[in-house]
């Protein structure tokens, strides 16, 4: 249906779900002319498509006021696409053994419009646990699943959301400053890996890698989270080969 076929051959019934599907593809914000690129449709009529979609709440103006990025609708249906019992069984399986391996709580968070979503946990047996149940919304900026995400932003929208954020300091650990944020998101691009050394909660650290589909773009973050009693950093970096074989195996489900 794509590669520029042109509106002719695609039904009206399709057009809409043909844009969502491109938007979806390209995992980066998009203008309708990029899109178009694929679809070949008369220059008011994706005009229109978008406004729609963005009318309905399925797609919303990105930062930069010109292109487009999923918007609450989308990420929702993405999000109830991935609970599905299939995938979720199997899921939990990967959860269940990382658990096993670190001894601790271990979460799926998917990104939202400003911050990190917890999709799926295991929690450590130990009594003494730390609380972020499923549905819980957490910082991208003193995070570990959300300075993951960050990595993964173009450098200028990354400088924009710096810039733009309030970095209110939770703890004494918590980046407020935003070229220092700046830093420490790229030294995560470049490592592979993301730390929260007690930035979001004082007495916790947490640990951090993607979860990838086909094209190699984050989809989702796999963490753990431990009390510092129990945990320190160097610790932590200890398991991130468990880490990020959990992880591939999370990707393996998605991408099935």
């Amino acid at each position: 249906m794509t590669g520029g076929t042109g509106s002719d051959t695609i039904p009206t019934n399709l057009r809409l779900l043909l844009v969502l599907e491109e938007v979806a593809r390209a995992g980066v914000p998009v203008t309708p002319t990029d899109i178009n690129a694929q679809l070949g449709l008369p220059k008011p009529t994706i005009h229109r498509l978008f406004a729609t979609l963005e009318d309905e709440g399925f797609l919303q103006h990105d930062i930069d006021g010109h292109s487009y990025s999923p918007g609450r609708r989308f990420r929702h249906m993405a999000t109830g696409v991935l609970s599905s019992l299939r995938i979720r069984a199997a899921r939990l399986a990967v959860l269940r053994k990382l658990s096993a391996t670190v001894g601790e709580t271990c979460n799926i968070a998917l990104p939202d419009r400003d911050s990190m979503i917890y999709l799926e946990r295991i929690e450590t047996e130990w009594p003494l646990r730390i609380q972020l149940p499923i549905g819980t919304a957490v910082p991208f900026y003193c995070t570990a699943s959300g300075k993951m995400y960050l990595s993964t932003l173009p450098k200028s929208h990354l400088a924009r959301y710096a810039t733009s954020e309030t970095l209110t300091a939770n703890t004494s650990n918590t980046i407020t400053d935003p070229d220092t944020l700046i830093q420490a998101v790229e030294t995560v691009r470049k490592n592979g890996y993301s730390l929260d050394d007690e930035e979001f909660m004082d007495g916790m650290i947490a640990a951090a890698v993607p979860i990838l589909d086909v094209n190699g773009r984050l989809v989702a973050t796999l963490s753990f989270h431990a009390p510092t009693i129990r945990f320190s950093i160097e610790k932590a970096l200890e398991y991130l080969p468990a880490l990020r074989s959990a992880a591939d195996d999370l990707a393996s489900l998605l991408n099935d």
